[in-house]
């Protein structure tokens, strides 16, 4: 019998992209708080990629590490929403060690810097990666097809026993795939893009992980 977390879990994966972004920073938001933090982007924490406080213990970045980001990601979606929900709804965003991905489409490129400025404005930000485009948005096949995607990026990582999943966030849009995360060493990063470039219906793949030894590292 699935457990009350797995049976959530899908209810949510059913839902429209929108509504899984509202409840993502409301989790979000309701968890730090208390003090207990989500630890992945709206899309990953909907597809059930979202780690636990317990397990960012493993991670390369760390616990405190992970919190950090969480806040961080958190405060940039308050700032989005109150500026304008649009910028809530069409822009993916990723953390890890205080470097911040922005990916997704906009309408206009006033919109894109806004997304940029109020990003900056935010503690604690060590650089911005800025893959914001501008067009008309995602369809809700677009949504589908991404979420998709991710699914099968992030479950080809997990079955790797010579990749540490744990290690890499993934954000897809319009079939573009955004990696982000700390490799052990060249041959980690490589298989990690190999596979983003294997998966069915991807355009093209964007990497923007790190080495564990890479000098720019906070802390290293």
């Amino acid at each position: 019998m699935a457990s009350a977390y797995d049976t959530a879990r899908h209810f949510i994966g059913t839902w429209p992209s929108n509504a899984k972004r509202r409840f993502c920073i409301l989790l979000t938001l309701a968890f730090t708080g208390f003090g207990i933090l989500p630890l992945a982007g709206c899309t990953s924490m909907a597809i059930g990629a979202g780690a636990t406080a317990g397990v960012a213990a493993f991670q390369e970045r760390g616990f405190e590490g992970a919190v950090s980001d969480t806040a961080i990601t958190a405060e940039i979606w308050q700032k989005f929403l109150a500026q304008d929900e649009s910028l809530f709804l069409n822009i993916e965003i990723e953390v890890v060690e205080g470097e911040v991905l922005l990916a997704g489409e906009v309408k206009s490129a006033t919109d894109e810097l806004e997304a940029v400025k109020l990003t900056w404005q935010v503690g604690g930000v060590r650089s911005v990666l800025n893959e914001i485009s501008v067009g008309e948005g995602a369809s809700f096949m677009d949504n589908a097809n991404d979420l998709l995607i991710t699914t099968r990026i992030k479950t080809a990582l997990m079955f790797d026993t010579d990749v540490f999943a744990i290690n890499y966030s993934i954000e897809t849009v319009k079939g573009t795939v955004h990696l982000m995360g700390i490799a052990q060493d060249d041959l980690e990063r490589n298989r990690v893009i190999a596979h983003a470039r294997d998966t069915s219906y991807v355009r093209r793949v964007v990497s923007h992980i790190r080495l564990k030894n890479d000098a720019t590292r906070q802390g290293t």
